[in-house]
């Protein structure tokens, strides 16, 4: 059962807020991307999103332990445990080989209290995925998932009062914060068994392809190949969530935002890959269908990226239905013969949705135990 606290209804449907000129043209370019004709896919998913939670709920657990031990580690001057996050991370590329939706559900888990480690975990969760989408093979992927897992390890040398600070740092603040970049380098570079394509990813996360970025100024090509996937990935992950000094924006306005900074921000055709990756509408997403019915986007159609699977919580009239009931778009027709389609994506929280309530995640996740330390939130 879902509980009552996932949805509040209302006697009317949210307005529709109209877009500029500039923004319903970014919608159309995006639905371009998602539109565009793709190579056949090197991985086929062989599990459902079922199947896979119950294949890796425990894999992901000792996962998050592990994490929150490796940051606690780094604070604390001690060697990482490198072997122990390799396990981690080859279960995790294993999840994602067979159907990658499962582990992404498990990235929509955020609370505003969390801590870095997590951060990072659910980014080394989103680069597999997008590593997936780019067909990098299995070794490729161990590689990149350890640096993504691994890339803000440096924010454990940063003080608490900066780490933690709600408001906007002041330029002493933002300076000391960028050194978390190095600080991280040098600890995994001293750590035995970290790849130098895994360390990439720490030293390059913040470099921007016009050059714009930290702590090198990085342009172009220059980036490196991880490296840019890791600033697109821990990008993604740092604007839809909630956090101390903002609230996340929904996953398919994120999306837009990075589409409008491409080639300033990110190389312009690994953010459209990142995107078609994603989809137009990435899990969790709160949608209205053209029946009025409000929904939440419970897994991906890798085929037609248009049609995924919604389990639907309003009618059209916003009242609650008994049950939710989850509808394939793409093979289900609705109750007067006509196609299924998303008439729009509407804004995280709206009508009091939780949409983790609706994934087959929620309760899935332990509570750290006492003698756990928990790091510092991301900036």
């Amino acid at each position: 059962d879902v509980p009552d606290t996932a949805l509040a209804s209302s006697s009317k449907h949210a307005p529709r807020p109209a877009l500029s000129d500039a923004e319903q043209r970014v919608e159309r370019d995006v639905l371009k991307v998602i539109n565009q004709p793709r190579t056949e896919p090197v991985y086929h998913d062989i599990t459902t999103l079922e199947q896979e939670i119950s294949e890796i709920k425990a894999a992901h657990a000792e996962a998050r332990a592990l994490v929150l031990t490796a940051y606690e580690d780094a604070r604390l001057g001690r060697i990482l445990d490198t072997n122990g996050a390799r396990r981690a991370v080859q279960a995790m590329v294993e999840s994602v080989l067979r159907n990658p939706d499962a582990l992404t559900c498990f990235t929509l888990l955020k609370r505003k209290d969390e801590y870095t480690a997590l951060h990072s975990l659910r980014v080394s969760i989103l680069a597999l995925t997008f590593g997936r989408h780019l067909g990098l093979d299995t070794e490729q992927l161990q590689v990149l998932g350890m640096g993504a897992l691994l890339h803000d390890i440096g924010k454990m040398k940063i003080p608490n009062d900066i780490l933690n600070k709600p408001g906007r740092l002041d330029p002493r603040e933002y300076e000391i914060m960028r050194t978390h970049v190095p600080q991280g380098v040098d600890i995994l570079r001293h750590t035995p068994g970290i790849p130098p394509d895994a360390i990439e990813v720490a030293r390059c996360h913040h470099e921007r392809y016009n050059g714009d970025g930290y702590i090198e100024g990085l342009q172009g090509e220059d980036i490196g190949f991880f490296g840019m996937i890791g600033g697109i990935v821990d990008c993604y992950d740092a604007i839809t969530s909630d956090r101390a000094y903002h609230a996340g924006m929904a996953s398919h306005a994120a999306l837009k935002k990075m589409y409008e900074w491409r080639s300033r921000d990110f190389h312009p055709n690994l953010v459209e890959q990142f995107i078609q990756c994603m989809g137009i509408y990435p899990i969790g997403s709160v949608v209205e269908l053209n029946t009025g019915e409000i929904g939440v986007v419970v897994t991906m159609n890798r085929i037609r990226r248009l049609k995924p699977r919604v389990t639907l919580v309003l009618r059209a009239n916003c009242t609650p239905l008994p049950a939710p009931l989850t509808v394939d778009l793409m093979h289900q027709k609705t109750t007067d013969g006509r196609p299924y389609d998303i008439e729009r994506v509407l804004e995280a929280g709206v009508y009091g949705i939780d949409p983790v309530a609706y994934l087959p995640v929620q309760n899935t996740i332990p509570v750290p135990p006492p003698h756990v330390a928990r790091p510092a939130p991301p900036r």
